[in-house]
């Protein structure tokens, strides 16, 4: 697949998140967590919301295909553990895909495999008008 022809967003590009690895039901992405922290240099839950939400609505468009508009409608974060450097990577993985609800599993670890939150995306797929 050519990952350039992926969708991004604005906040994607400022988060410096990058889709490495894409396929229907399956998205990797790295992010940075350099000038991603909260105030006290951590890496801020909020990115780590954002990068699980990319990930899973990028597989989930994936696997509906052309014609389907992709809605974010849950998405809920456990955070395990801190980052203060390096990258963090996101692994999204089909829980389930219908013609009009997907959910998706989100794990995120450190350079070390480490991991630092687990997150649950659930998604609307809508026909595009």
């Amino acid at each position: 697949m050519d990952l350039s022809k992926l969708p991004r967003s604005p906040l994607d590009e400022k988060l410096g998140i990058v889709i490495t690895e894409a396929e229907p039901g399956r998205v990797v992405a790295t992010m940075p967590v350099e000038g991603n922290t909260q105030p006290f240099g951590l890496l801020h839950g909020g990115a780590n919301g954002v990068i699980a939400e990319t990930v899973g609505s990028v597989a989930a468009a994936l696997q509906a295909g052309p014609g389907y508009s992709i809605v974010g409608t849950e998405l809920s974060c456990t955070h395990h553990g801190s980052a203060k450097a390096g990258f963090v990577t996101a692994t999204a993985t089909k829980i389930h895909q219908g013609r009009q609800l997907a959910v998706y599993d989100i794990r995120i670890v450190d350079d070390t495999g480490r991991p630092t939150c687990t997150a649950r995306l659930t998604c609307m797929i809508r026909a595009q008008d």
